[in-house]
């Protein structure tokens, strides 16, 4: 015995009249791949739109991709090295570094170096640096420098007088 809607869809065949719920799964499933294949189309616009926007022809080229190096050194030993570069556009750079108290628990690695280049602006700019175990610690005149120690206000310097004039008193019980 053929369950009903087995037998409805095998009436349906040959009479080109699909029954309701095949007919229904049918035209869902057609309205999800046309609505794909249109979602799929606007994407691929979209991506052509998007390339012929981002044409970068008419942008200059910097002049600085270009540049050559001109020198180059390096050395490199189990506990020191240096190095140093100089490029077609100006920027020159050295460092070098040594390893301090080989063997020990203040082993540390002492760097000096410098660089220096032209800015966009015309200015060089160059930078000396030192790096040990105490940090990093740049030089140059192109870095900011903290502001000026301001003065210390009239009624601030009295009520400091006072206080190193008038201790507090401690009790025996250990109170102020």
């Amino acid at each position: 015995m053929q369950m009903p809607l087995l037998r409805s869809i095998n009436e349906g065949r040959g009479s080109g009249i699909k029954p309701p719920l095949v007919y229904s799964i049918i035209t869902v499933i057609h309205r999800l791949l046309t609505l794909t294949h249109k979602m799929k189309s606007f994407v691929a616009l979209l991506a052509v739109v998007a390339v012929v926007a981002a044409d970068v022809s008419h942008l200059a080229r910097n002049p600085e991709a270009d540049a050559q190096i001109v020198r180059q050194d390096a050395d490199v030993l189990p506990d020191q090295y240096k190095y140093a570069y100089e490029t077609s556009n100006g920027i020159v750079a050295e460092e070098a570094g040594v390893l301090k108290n080989v063997g020990t628990e203040g082993e540390a690695i002492s760097v000096q170096g410098s660089n220096s280049y032209t800015a966009p602006n015309g200015q060089v700019i160059r930078l000396v640096y030192t790096s040990d175990e105490f940090g990093y610690q740049p030089q140059g005149e192109h870095l900011p420098t903290p502001p000026a120690p301001q003065p210390i206000p009239e009624y601030i310097e009295r009520a400091l007088e006072y206080i190193r004039t008038h201790p507090p008193k401690v009790e025996p019980s250990g109170r102020l």
